[in-house]
C-alpha cells in the first residue's frame, strides 16, 4: 500500500545529495515522467537515462520509466511560450503556466486513469517518487499528476527540493 507519492527534480542537486535526498525519503520506486531522459551539462549528467538507472540501482531503488506522462512537444511550447513572454529561464521558473496546464491535461490528462498507472507501474512501491527536471514542482508536471494519484490513494505528496538546511521529512506537504 503506498504512503506517500513524492516528487523530485535534478535542478539544484548533485549526483551525492540527488541519492541522498532519495534515500532520506526512502523511496523505493524511481518514475521517470520526462519524454527526454538526458539532460545538457555536465552538472547533470547524472540525471540521464542510463547514469542514473545505474545510480538507483546502485541503491537498490527500482526504476521505470513512464512516458505516457511526459508532455507533448506542442504542450511543451505553451510553456515555452509563457515563459518567452515573461523572459524567464526555463531552470528559473516557479510556476507553469495556465495555457501549459490546460494543454497537458487535455492532452496527457484527459484519458489519464490512476489506478492503471497504480497496476502498470507501481505494483508493492510504498513511496514512488516522480521525477522531471525543474527544481520546483510547481514549474513542472509533476505537480499536476502527483496529487491526481494521491488522491486516488487518500496520501499525502511531499516535493522534495535541493538545500543544504532541508531535510525531506521537514518540507511542506502539498494535497
Amino acid at each position: 500500500m503506498i504512503e506517500q507519492v513524492l516528487t523530485i527534480g535534478a535542478y539544484g542537486f548533485n549526483e551525492l545529495t540527488f541519492i541522498a535526498a532519495l534515500k532520506s525519503a526512502r523511496v523505493d520506486l524511481f518514475v521517470d515522467i520526462r519524454a527526454r531522459r538526458g539532460m545538457r551539462g555536465s552538472a547533470y549528467a547524472f540525471a540521464n537515462a542510463s547514469r542514473l538507472q545505474v545510480l538507483l540501482e546502485s541503491a537498490a531503488i527500482r526504476y521505470t520509466h513512464a512516458k505516457e506522462l511526459a508532455p507533448t512537444e506542442q504542450v511543451r511550447d505553451a510553456q515555452r511560450a509563457a515563459d518567452t513572454a515573461a523572459g524567464v529561464a526555463k531552470r528559473d521558473r516557479t510556476r507553469l503556466g495556465s495555457a501549459f496546464v490546460s494543454a497537458y491535461e487535455r492532452d496527457c490528462l484527459a484519458t489519464f486513469q490512476p489506478d492503471e498507472f497504480f497496476r502498470k507501474y507501481v505494483g508493492d512501491a510504498k513511496r514512488p517518487v516522480l521525477f522531471c527536471v525543474e527544481r520546483e514542482a510547481e514549474a513542472c508536471h509533476r505537480s499536476i499528476v502527483a496529487p491526481r494519484l494521491a488522491a486516488a490513494m487518500a496520501v499525502p505528496v511531499l516535493n522534495l527540493k535541493p538545500g543544504p538546511t532541508q531535510s525531506p521529512a521537514l518540507l511542506p506537504r502539498n494535497t
